[in-house]
Order: structure tokens, then sequence, then C-alpha cells
């Protein structure tokens, strides 16, 4: 069902004053940046060894990261689980009562399918799950 942690993603204000600490401080490298129109989010993507730390600023005052940015500021926002089978695993989440976000993947402009589960059943962690389909 999981087959590794895929990302830690962390809410930041500022991707360069950020990336002195991740790059700069603790000697990993930057692997490239890029804007997600669809979340309204820049990302900067910092491999650590088969995982990686994602770093998103939000871009639009109103999405969902800004409001997250602005009730509990910067840190981390949410565990990404990479999975074999993401509907099968969305049906097991559901059998066994954990709530989810989206209750079917959705499925991301480079082909990725994820779905995210709701903190309320994860001690108070947002959890996405990813399937990659190599697209």
């Amino acid at each position: 069902m999981i087959k590794k942690v895929n990302h830690i993603a962390i809410v930041v204000s500022d991707l360069d004053e950020s990336l002195r600490f991740w790059v700069d401080a603790l000697g990993l490298e930057l692997a490239h940046t890029e804007h997600v129109a669809s979340q309204a989010v820049d990302v900067a993507f910092v491999p650590v060894g088969d995982s990686k730390i994602e770093l998103l600023k939000p871009t639009d005052n109103e999405s969902g990261v800004a409001r997250y940015l602005e009730k509990r500021g910067a840190g981390m926002h949410h565990l990404c689980f990479e999975v074999d089978d993401i509907v099968a695993t969305l049906t097991h989440l559901k059998e066994v009562g954990v709530q989810l976000i989206n209750e079917a993947p959705v499925v991301g402009s480079d082909g990725r399918k994820f779905a995210f589960i709701h903190p309320k059943s994860a001690n108070g962690v947002l959890v996405e799950l990813y399937e990659l389909t190599g697209a």
C-alpha cells in the first residue's frame, strides 16, 4: 500500500529566505522551482535521500495555502506518502472509517493522482497520498 514518504511540504512566506536554511545552512541541493497555478503556489523542491522537502509559497492571498500561512504561520503543511494504487488505498481508508478530504483521486497536470486525508483522522496532520503514473 504505502511505498515511501514522497515529500514533506512546508509553507513559507519567502522562498529565498527559506532556501538559505535548507540549501545554504544544511547543504542540501535545490532541484528546481516551479509555479503551480492550480494550487496558487510557488514550490521549491529540495531532495533528501529518496524523498523531498517541498517549500510552498502562496501566490494568491485567497488560496488554501495562504489561509494556512495566515492562520498558523510558516511550518509543516502536510506529509505525502507514495502509494501503489490510490483508488484501493482510498477504498480501504473509507472502509476503516478514515475521514477523507478527497474521496476520489484528483489528477494533477503532470499525470500523478493525489488525494488528501483529513487531519482529524491523522492526529492533526494533513496527509497527502500520491500515485505516480509515469505520465
